[in-house]
């Protein structure tokens, strides 16, 4: 009888944990409570992403956000559209002043993948129309000049990733596209990531403010038939096309984008640069597989050019992807001061080798692009990181919780999150922004 009721203990505990039963030790959400900054009013047409947040001296936290989908043509207010496809492109501005728990609309934008950021004294918002787009505020986001265009007859595309600052200058990357004549696909091997820099106190609405590094495009220095041994791709891929894993889940073909740029300050490091001119890349790596990012470098030349390239390792091998948790899909990297740490939001996958037709119809593409659980992770090199927390989860596979941005507000973590609930689309065309704040976040470090 004891043994029986040993076993019976057991067997009730595993059943708990498997339920989700009250356990102790389970995880629980850092944040799974939020504010929603913004709702789609027709969620089958009109999509909601780009989060974006910045906070300023005075404590007020703006918030940008695309509109994407076919319902944007219906919308009131400026638009931009897009010459060669139709594509109709419009972004919105939001602020509180009450530590997000509500939040104001200001204005539309016309441009997509918008990142808000302060430099010197001003307010600015960088995205793209085809071109690279910029406007400023001078009053906290309430209002905006008309945004002004940085380049003229290229391609960019992005998201809203971070900026970098050192020496009073600013550093942040973008993706500029290269139309090598791919057929019918997500193009993402024929783009290059670009760091922009330019001085902080510098009139970032006037062209001559910026400078650029050179491109380097994915295809140019990665191709399928030269990697082996670690799986990478995981389906098959072809370099101009995308290839059908099953009728209605493709293959394209592989890529980097969605660019953060860092700087390694610690002297120990393996790529600290002493002279401080050498500026790291990490970027979404699709592969088909998760666990990895893509990985480049940008160093700045005595003449002050910025010549980007791969980086390598101590045995002399360049090194292309590196292991990171959530690097499939779209991740934001911050630094912190006084913890001496990065912090990384992404997105947490539970089930990628599952064979795609055998994947649940709610399930979004292929078995990596699972978008539902957002987690924290810090690291003190961008290569070994530590689990901080599951930071929210969707209520179903598609509604999701995922291409957050974040900020610190004193002791708290700010995060945006590109979301949706039970009218959602699908887990890629969401229709909330929702607004979640860890509260002590540093305590979370061990």
């Amino acid at each position: 009888m004891r043994r029986l009721s040993g076993l019976f203990l057991i067997l009730a505990g595993t059943w708990f944990a498997c339920d989700g039963g009250d356990h102790p030790q389970r995880i629980r959400p850092l944040a799974q409570d939020h504010v929603v900054i913004d709702r789609s009013t027709d969620p089958q047409h009109l999509y909601l992403g780009t989060p974006g947040i910045v906070r300023l001296a005075s404590s007020r936290l703006v918030a940008t956000l695309d509109q994407f989908g076919p319902g944007v043509k219906e919308l009131s207010g400026e638009k931009s559209i897009l010459p060669a496809t139709g594509y109709v492109m419009q972004g919105k501005i939001f602020t509180s002043d009450n530590g997000g728990n509500s939040w104001t609309f200001r204005s539309t934008f016309p441009f997509s993948h918008a990142r808000p950021f302060v430099a010197g004294e001003r307010l600015y918002l960088l995205g793209h129309c085809e071109d690279l787009m910029i406007a400023a505020s001078d009053d906290g986001g309430e209002t905006w000049t008309q945004p002004v265009k940085l380049t003229h007859g290229q391609l960019w595309t992005g998201a809203c990733d971070n900026v970098w600052s050192a020496n009073g200058t600013i550093y942040l990357a973008l993706e500029r596209r290269y139309e090598r004549g791919l057929e019918e696909c997500w193009h993402v091997g024929d783009i290059a990531p670009v760091l922009l820099r330019a001085k902080e106190k510098a009139d970032l609405l006037k062209p001559e403010s910026w400078s650029f590094a050179s491109s380097l495009v994915f295809e140019d220095v990665v191709t399928p038939e030269r990697l082996d041994f670690f799986g990478v791709p995981f389906f098959p891929s072809a370099a101009d096309t995308a290839i059908w894993i099953t009728p209605d889940r493709p293959m394209s073909p592989m890529g980097w984008l969605e660019t953060h740029v860092v700087q390694f300050t610690d002297p120990n490091h393996f790529w600290f640069d002493s002279t401080g001119h050498t500026f790291h890349l990490f970027m979404r790596a699709h592969t088909g597989r998760t666990g990895y990012a893509a990985l480049a470098k940008v160093v700045e030349q005595p003449d002050g050019s910025m010549v980007t390239q791969l980086e390598t390792v101590p045995s002399g091998k360049t090194i292309v992807y590196t292991p990171f948790p959530g690097g499939q899909m779209k991740f934001h990297v911050l630094w912190d001061e006084p913890t001496q740490l990065f912090w990384m939001v992404g997105t947490q996958v539970t089930d990628s080798m599952t064979r795609p037709e055998c994947l649940p119809a709610d399930r979004y593409n292929l078995p990596d692009n699972e978008r539902r659980r957002l987690v924290l992770h810090f690291s003190k090199n961008m290569i070994d990181w530590c689990f901080a927390g599951l930071v929210a989860v969707g209520p179903i596979e598609s509604a999701s919780r995922h291409y957050c941005s974040m900020a610190v507000d004193g002791d708290d973590l700010l995060i945006v999150s590109r979301s949706g609930d039970e009218q959602a689309l699908n887990a890629h065309n969401g229709n909330l922004i929702t607004f979640h704040r860890i509260e002590g976040f540093r305590g979370l470090v061990y």
